[in-house]
């Protein structure tokens, strides 16, 4: 009875969250504040707990959260305690709270809420300001020795960004999200480099003609020590499966570490743990971190933990929805890639598993109603049977409009009134070697783990 209470009064909770807040994820564009005020309100009447604990700060178009991921995971490995925001969930709100890779309770939502709500209601942040709020009061409430925190959206105006962290890092950039952080590469990484702060170091995964200087003068003009990880770091796929990798990391071409075994696969991790591998080298060299790991008596070396942390990063983290193969017979493999980048390289990938080379591949996907199609669709294969869905949002795109849009590409198939109709449909008709991919949304995704 106390458990279907606690149940009951963490669904009002919700409620009240989704009703009275702009959720982006819902709603999307007009969710989206154009400045920290509303952070900064929130922060400073809980006594400004972002002023309270370590951070790294990671932002980029894709691979943000892997990297966050893998970062949490090397940290938690070398005994620290680790705070971890991530966003947007699958299944669960209190997924974007994380200490060592446990949820955020239920009762701590509700008590934050219930404390704060008549804040909350003067104040009048979107669902996501909230959320970092809340995410960096549970941090400082459970002394965290360091917090990765994963940028929303952007950068700049990105509720995240009244942290000053150790360090920052910058992922990628390519084109998504046009309609509010611009529609060239330049002015895309000009958002994203707002996270670029005075004196602190910059990780950026991957140099680009036309993004490179963007974060080169930003760093200048914030006198900010950056590093280009693909510069240094490169990461090769040595044994790889649907399910799981073995990796070889070398710094300027020399080995950096033995080979080690990793819980991913996926067409772009190689490049995120090249620019996680490169964050962490810094990160040990700081000597506000390095005297983190000296109280926490971690004396083993920098490579043990990434073994560590490579080797168990789904009970690490709960690392899940990227590149992440939920049932045999058929396969079903379920990628949050959304964008043209993400999804080409996934499908690239597919195109070179020998194991798929005479398998049907059967395609589960629906999108969100706010982004043009165009350069996503133009990715997909024509030779895949498709199953049209509608992820159950108020921003998913109607199953049917994106059917008739697939067809203008050459992708045919049926339409189906939901996602876990539409997996259904491709396993009855997919054979014991095919493959069921589901992709296109964070939000399909999340429907069928």
């Amino acid at each position: 009875m106390k458990q279907t209470s606690l149940q009951a009064r963490y669904q009002q909770t919700l409620d009240f969250m989704y009703a009275q807040l702009p959720m982006y994820h819902r709603v999307g564009a007009a969710a989206f504040k154009k400045d920290l005020t509303n952070t900064l309100a929130l922060c400073q009447h809980l006594g400004n707990p972002h002023q309270k604990f370590p951070s790294v700060h990671v932002a980029g178009t894709n691979g943000k959260g892997s990297v966050s991921h893998f970062l949490s995971g090397i940290c938690q490995a070398a005994g620290l305690k680790v705070g971890l925001y991530v966003s947007p969930h699958y299944l669960d709100f209190r997924e974007r709270i994380r200490v060592n890779g446990e949820y955020i309770s239920k009762q701590k939502v509700i008590d934050f809420v219930d404390q704060n709500k008549d804040a909350i209601t003067a104040i009048q942040p979107s669902f996501f300001e909230m959320c970092v709020a809340m995410a960096f009061d549970h941090f400082a409430r459970e002394k965290v020795d360091i917090a990765i925190v994963e940028v929303g959206l952007g950068g700049r105006l990105d509720s995240t960004n009244v942290i000053t962290p150790l360090l920052s890092v910058i992922t990628n950039i390519s084109f998504d999200h046009m309609d509010m952080l611009g529609d060239t590469l330049p002015l895309i990484a000009g958002e994203k480099a707002g996270i670029i702060k005075k004196g602190i170091p910059v990780v950026v995964g991957e140099s680009h003609p036309e993004t490179a200087p963007v974060f080169e003068a930003k760093a200048v003009m914030e006198q900010a020590p950056i590093v280009f990880a693909d510069q240094h770091f490169r990461t090769i796929s040595v044994k790889e499966a649907l399910g799981n990798s073995v990796f070889q990391v070398l710094k300027n071409e020399t080995a950096y570490m033995p080979s080690f075994e990793a819980e991913i696969a996926g067409p772009y991790q190689y490049k995120n743990i090249s620019t996680a591998l490169q964050t962490v080298d810094m990160l040990w060299q700081l000597p506000g971190f390095q005297l983190i790991l000296k109280n926490k008596n971690a004396n083993a070396t920098l490579a043990e933990y990434i073994s560590k942390a490579f080797s168990n990063l789904r009970a690490l983290t709960k690392f899940q929805g990227r590149w992440q193969l939920i049932s045999q017979n058929p396969m079903v493999l379920c990628d949050s890639a959304h964008n043209e980048s993400g999804l080409k390289e996934v499908f690239q990938k597919l195109e070179n598993y020998p194991v798929l080379a005479n398998a049907q591949l059967h395609i589960v996907t629906g999108f969100v109603n706010d982004k043009d199609l165009s350069k996503a669709l133009a990715c997909f294969p024509t030779s895949a049977k498709y199953y049209f869905a509608k992820a159950n949002i108020p921003r998913g795109l109607n199953k049917d409009v994106l059917k008739t849009q697939a067809a203008e590409f050459g992708l045919h198939g049926r339409a189906y009134a939901s996602v876990r109709r539409a997996l259904g449909a491709a396993k009855r008709v997919a054979n014991g070697d095919d493959l069921v991919l589901v992709v296109g949304s964070v939000f399909v995704v999340a429907e069928v783990l």
